[in-house]
């Protein structure tokens, strides 16, 4: 993909470009507890977003998307929210702008294989790419963090997902066969070795595509902020539910409209599972690790309500396998993708058997990815940027 890629720039815009590789992430446990404080344990994976970028000595930016076939320009002095994928890059342009570094017109070829809407972060692949480009032909010097935090404000400002940092943080920082727990507070983090060859990571599509800018993300968030602020009328520290307890919850339940109460549950205990599942990871127990990832679905289809029928049906497909040690919805839900640690001689096996039974129930085939622990968004080549174009 990489050299078809650069190929496809030099065919359209005749000169050598910039390579970026800009992963998708999986995240092995801590559902949406990073707009609340919380812990996440995310890692990069195999599945990517390709960039080629050179400057073209214009204020007009032309990007080619290989995956729809067009090529879509945009005026530096006109960066204003735009139907479509075009929007996350000009997200990011937009917000590089707010922060005074400079940007100049640019040509780019943009090709990928994250499926979208189906959990692994298309989107954060391709704000994380851009501005990493962007770094490098500007040389900005934006340390990884600040990459991560401008991709998230992209994210808010443009699609308008008021989405945690989680998604941007584990692109630009992932690291091979390692997890990385993430303090959504303080922005601490920790490495983990995933080191279990016996089994590979699975990622099983629900073909349900998602769409987290359809508010219920959002809803969700704002039901949270709700709990905070009763819980904070009895304790004034409490800034987030990172810092709530289960007591402090059931001492305010009758204050709070039901779906409001099981929000908060959800995060409070998923908060404390990530916590205990770096423990377990550290004593290489895959299979208590898994029986945390099945509490954490039974939380996110009961309690946070960000399932559906078909992730559902495919979990419970996965308790029925001994092959696998822990199965559970990934992502922001609605759609998209369950997450599955399956012993690697059985995964072929596991993959007919979800097959079948999905088809047999729901009519649809779903996608089967057996992916892998990579690295961060990288920069593959570097090209000569233009002398008056650096800072």
């Amino acid at each position: 993909m990489i050299q078809q890629t650069r190929e496809k720039f030099i065919q359209l815009f005749g000169k050598e470009p910039l390579i970026v590789v800009s992963p998708g992430r999986i995240n092995l446990i801590g559902e949406h507890t990073d707009y609340n404080d919380g812990f996440v344990l995310p890692a990069a994976i195999d599945k990517k977003i390709v960039y080629a970028v050179a400057l073209n000595g214009t204020r007009q930016c032309n990007v080619h998307a290989v995956f729809t076939h067009e090529t879509v320009s945009f005026s530096l002095d006109n960066v204003v929210p735009t139907p479509g994928w075009i929007n996350y890059l000009m997200g990011v342009v937009y917000q590089l702008q707010q922060g005074n570094y400079p940007v100049e017109g640019f040509d780019c070829v943009i090709a990928g294989d994250i499926p979208v809407g189906a959990g692994m972060s298309s989107s954060a692949a391709v704000e994380g790419g851009l501005v990493a480009a962007l770094d490098e032909i500007f040389q900005y010097g934006m340390s990884r963090m600040d990459m991560a935090l401008l991709g998230q404000r992209a994210e808010h400002s443009f699609p308008g997902v008021k989405c945690g940092i989680m998604d941007q943080f584990a692109n630009l920082h992932g690291k091979k066969d390692q997890v990385v727990r993430l303090d959504c507070r303080s922005l601490e983090y920790e490495y983990f070795p995933f080191d279990f060859p016996e089994y590979r990571i699975v990622l099983c599509n629900s073909m349900v595509h998602h769409s987290l800018a359809s508010s219920e993300y959002n809803v969700r968030r704002q039901q949270c902020e709700e709990g905070v602020a009763t819980i904070q009328a009895q304790h004034p520290e409490v800034k987030s539910l990172r810092d709530a307890t289960m007591p402090m919850l059931e001492a305010v339940k009758v204050q709070l409209p039901a779906k409001v109460y099981d929000r908060c549950k959800y995060v409070i205990e998923e908060i404390q599972r990530v916590q205990d599942a770096t423990t377990l990871l550290k004593k290489g127990d895959l299979q208590a690790f898994g029986q945390l990832m099945y509490a954490t679905h039974e939380g996110l289809s009961a309690l946070y309500e960000v399932s559906c029928p078909e992730l559902d049906f495919l979990v419970s497909l996965a308790k029925e396998r001994p092959e696998v040690a822990g199965a559970r919805v990934m992502g922001g839900g609605f759609g998209g993708c369950t997450i599955n640690l399956v012993k690697q001689d059985k995964v072929d096996a596991f993959r007919d058997f979800v097959t079948t039974r999905y088809q047999q129930q729901f009519g649809k085939v779903p996608e089967i990815y057996v992916t892998t622990i990579e690295n961060g968004t990288t920069v593959q080549k570097v090209a000569a940027a233009a002398p008056d174009a650096r800072v």
